[in-house]
């Protein structure tokens, strides 16, 4: 049998056998897309350093992507990865084993993230990734004396492996310094769109007692649904560092923190007056506030901000708004991205902007707007319901009469699910953050959210299903993930309020002018004054809507949204900005897997435990594979 034959057959089997597991986690569309897009960057990694012996990024990628996303996705990407470069590296008998040997990393990576937690520092990162190099040498080594023929003993392995030393410590060392620089901010990245889209069903069955107790004593008990409910559970779910996590006892994130501080506000509440072990959620932003660097992550502070009556022109010796200023381009855009276009004429007008100020941001978002009304995330990508909610409030922000936002809430209208509720794109679920944004956009539209109704459902009533006895809102009527982020950006669309969300009065003990104070300090916050909102008691506003300036369109989460806050995670904004699921400012649509806690890039005492047990994971993996194929040569 040729090497041909040997290398493709064995291709075959790989790509057979790994795909066929991938294909039976079934993938949502977003997730392929993410898989495929991690798989083009792993090739990138091992093509950009062909100059240097050895040295290649792919392992990182690929261990990267095991480790955020999963087993499946994780050994997708090392194996394409692999097949792909070698179309232009050369393909040969040693093809099927680099297949092999990255779809391993992924595993291993995928395995070291279940031992940690998905919370592992930088230096563990980046050891996992320097031993995962000479594991993959070590496999290579092996393919060497299996593929070629000859004595196959423990003493040619070694022989073997003594002559390609050289090599696989400066693949390991190129994984180490490699993850060492952009190590946990791929992790943050490829975590929260991951986040976005997945959530986890749960099977009916016979319930557990605890469950069955707990619903016996909601049905004797007076349900607390109350408005206050929402803001008693997140300050429950608040971390002792004063942020949030996207759930109950996740690590705390300025993208949470951010849209849990919006939510606080809209319903009232001045995150000042919430401590967590006597720390607030403004001490927590400030603490953070110098890793902020995304268009979205700015947006979503300077709304935030502001919105508690700080002022987000000095915070933390930063100059947000004038930061922002630099990212918008000659014609008006941001990144080119319809939400984050839109997010950044709500955050410049909360910080005091004129509507003149915006004028070039707003004719772009107008001219972003679809044939059927509707806004995608970017110009003439596909309308859905968050970037149209996000556009309209751009739009109201930037002045436009109603009569231009007519078209916007009519698509609205068009696109409600049977249920009230309403869907990132076509063919998904309804749910909260999607609905939270379209009723946003209705109201900044002056259109009576509980007068938009499908077989007798408006949006309001679907929020209100979706509300639980704890006061939490879910993210839809089969999934729960991330309650945290679920619920502060629904409380905004329930107590139906529009961005930029009027200053509200900070406790006396915090009214300082000292701008240097840590976290807690800053000058009042000059807020674009809405128009009253068409549902509201007296009192309460939505954004402006009143002016003729132009029409803008934002999109519900920013890059990194205080409209990605939204949802951070997927498309770019799937609401991660100012709306519901983005990761970098695109909404994200519901998924279909269990929802992962936003991974920690500060170490932890146990990393080397951890690294330890990881490694000798993928040396399980990696030995049961070498016998398995031992065993059936010829």
């Amino acid at each position: 049998m040729s090497w041909q034959v040997y290398a493709y057959g064995l291709l075959a089997m790989v790509l057979v056998g790994g795909f066929a597991w991938y294909e039976r986690s079934r993938p949502p569309a977003r997730m392929v897309a993410l898989v495929a897009a991690l798989a083009a960057l792993a090739v990138a990694g091992r093509l950009v350093f062909t100059p240097i012996p050895n040295v290649v990024a792919t392992t990182d990628i690929v261990l990267i992507t095991g480790f955020a996303v999963g087993a499946a996705p994780g050994f997708a990407v090392g194996a394409l990865a692999a097949a792909v470069s070698n179309l232009w590296l050369g393909q040969g008998p040693w093809t099927p084993w680099e297949m092999a040997g990255w779809g391993l990393v992924g595993i291993g990576g995928a395995g070291l993230g279940a031992l940690t937690g998905r919370r592992l520092g930088r230096y563990g990162l980046a050891l996992a990734c320097g031993l995962s190099g000479l594991a993959y040498g070590a496999l290579l080594d092996f393919s060497v004396m299996v593929g070629y023929g000859g004595e196959q003993s423990i003493d040619r392995y070694l022989a073997i492996s003594a002559r390609g030393v050289p090599f696989n410590v400066a693949h390991a060392a190129g994984n180490v310094v490699l993850a060492l620089a952009a190590g946990p901010a791929l992790v943050r990245m490829i975590a929260r769109y991951r986040e976005r889209f997945e959530f986890r069903w749960r099977p009916a069955g016979a319930a557990p007692l605890a469950l069955l107790i707990a619903v016996s004593l909601a049905i004797a008990l007076p349900a607390r649904a109350s408005a206050e409910s929402p803001v008693r559970w997140l300050e429950n779910a608040q971390n002792s560092d004063g942020g949030f996590g996207p759930g109950p006892g996740t690590s705390s994130s300025a993208t949470m923190t951010g849209w849990v501080a919006l939510g606080l506000e809209a319903a009232g509440r001045s995150p000042f007056t919430v401590r967590g072990e006597g720390t607030t959620p403004m001490s927590y932003l400030r603490r953070k506030v110098g890793g902020l660097s995304a268009a979205g992550d700015l947006e979503r502070t300077i709304l935030a901000l502001e919105g508690a009556g700080v002022s987000s022109r000095h915070f933390g010796g930063r100059d947000l708004p004038a930061e922002l200023r630099r990212r918008v381009s000659g014609g008006g855009s941001i990144q080119g991205q319809v939400n984050l276009t839109a997010f950044g004429i709500l955050a410049l007008r909360s910080a005091g902007a004129s509507r003149s100020a915006v004028r070039r941001s707003a004719s772009w978002l107008h001219r972003a707007e679809n044939r059927d009304g509707g806004w995608g995330f970017q110009p003439s990508a596909p309308s859905d319901a968050d970037s149209t909610g996000a556009g309209l409030q751009g739009m109201a922000a930037a002045g436009a009469s109603r009569s231009a936002m007519r078209r916007g809430a009519a698509f609205l209208r068009r696109s409600q699910d049977r249920d009230g509720g309403f869907a990132l794109g076509g063919g998904t679920v309804s749910n909260a953050q999607s609905t939270a944004w379209a009723i946003q956009g209705l109201v900044a539209a002056g259109v009576r959210p509980s007068r938009v109704r499908e077989h007798g459902h408006s949006p309001l009533d679907y929020l209100s299903k979706r509300q639980q006895g704890d006061g939490h809102y879910a993210y839809s009527s089969s999934s729960d993930q991330t309650p945290v982020w679920v619920t502060g950006q629904a409380l905004v669309a329930a107590k139906l309020e529009a961005f930029p969300l009027r200053a509200v009065p900070r406790p006396a003990r915090h009214r300082r002018s000292s701008r240097h104070q840590a976290g807690d300090s800053g000058s009042g916050s000059r807020s674009a004054t809405p128009p009253t909102n068409p549902e509201a008691p007296s009192g309460v506003h939505a954004s402006p809507a009143t002016s003729q300036e132009g029409s803008a369109a934002p999109r519900k989460d920013g890059a990194s949204d205080p409209a990605t806050a939204h949802r951070q995670g997927a498309p770019t904004g799937s609401r991660g900005g100012s709306g519901k699921r983005h990761t970098s400012g695109v909404p994200l649509s519901a998924a279909v897997a269990p929802a992962a806690a936003t991974p920690s890039s500060d170490g932890g005492s146990g990393t080397v435990l951890f690294v330890v047990g990881g490694f000798a994971a993928l040396a399980a993996a990696l030995t049961a594979g070498f016998l398995w194929y031992r065993r059936r040569l010829p």
